[in-house]
């Protein structure tokens, strides 16, 4: 670490559980961002301002009007660009020193499971269940640590999934639906942007956690919050024993 990173995360480097260890794990680490919509814009840029070194953004779509009121990484200029392309710009503006690559495509198959082997966490800030699902087996079959976030209206949910420790519940065991006809999407229900925003920051709490070796990082965990009362429930993920992803 060089002088110059030394003053740009020394308030970072000040905490206890990061220090300068922690910092140099952040800055020797690979996430991946499945999604670059509000969960993802909240999540990549803090992200990228505490030193992760190495940043892969995936998705296809490209920014709309109706983005702006939650995805707080676009400016009006970016309308029309991917997404993905636009949030690595901004993102290389915040910091030179995080390496960015854009994917923009909607990852899947092959090309899912080699970027998930490759990161050393994926961050799921994708609005399906198919994706979400497909993220989670990619994530089970490579060991690689999964953090899963998601809001609508005024409600957001937080899971992250250890699977180097086994036995390990996953994404499928706490929400087996395989298609939206179970849910809800923004854009037909609505949703609130700081609970979007609120959501994508815990999504990098967590991550840095993870990568700093916090022991406060608990997976397995259903983290449900509900922004009318500013309130949480917390419920224990259980391994079901006849996943078709992870079970027996």
């Amino acid at each position: 670490m060089n002088d110059q990173q030394f003053q740009r995360y020394q308030r970072q480097i000040m905490v206890l559980e990061v220090s300068e260890k922690g910092q140099q794990a952040l800055m020797a680490s690979k996430v991946l961002l499945v999604g670059c919509g509000g969960l993802g814009s909240a999540a990549s840029l803090y992200l990228a301002a505490a030193g992760v070194g190495s940043l892969v953004v995936a998705d296809g779509d490209a920014v709309e009007t109706s983005n702006l009121q939650r995805q707080v990484v676009y400016r009006d200029s970016d309308l029309g660009k991917n997404k993905a392309q636009a949030m690595a710009e901004q993102l290389k503006q915040l910091n030179p020193n995080c390496k960015v690559r854009s994917v923009s495509t909607f990852l899947q198959d092959a090309q899912l499971n080699l970027e998930v082997m490759l990161a050393d966490v994926v961050l799921d800030c994708s609005d399906n269940f198919p994706t979400r699902q497909a993220v989670n087996q990619a994530c089970q079959q490579s060991k690689t640590t999964l953090i899963s976030g998601s809001a609508i209206g005024w409600v957001g949910q937080l899971m992250s999934f250890d699977f180097k420790k086994q036995p390990s519940p996953c994404y499928h065991c706490a929400v087996p639906y395989q298609d939206n006809s179970a849910g809800l999407k923004c854009s037909e229900s609505g949703v609130i942007g700081p609970v979007v925003g609120t959501l994508g920051n815990l999504q990098a709490l967590e991550a840095i956690k993870y990568l700093t070796g916090n022991e406060k990082f608990k997976p397995a965990v259903f983290n449900l919050f509900d922004g009318q009362n500013l309130a949480w429930q917390r419920f224990n993920i259980a391994k079901a024993p006849n996943c078709p992803v992870c079970g027996s």
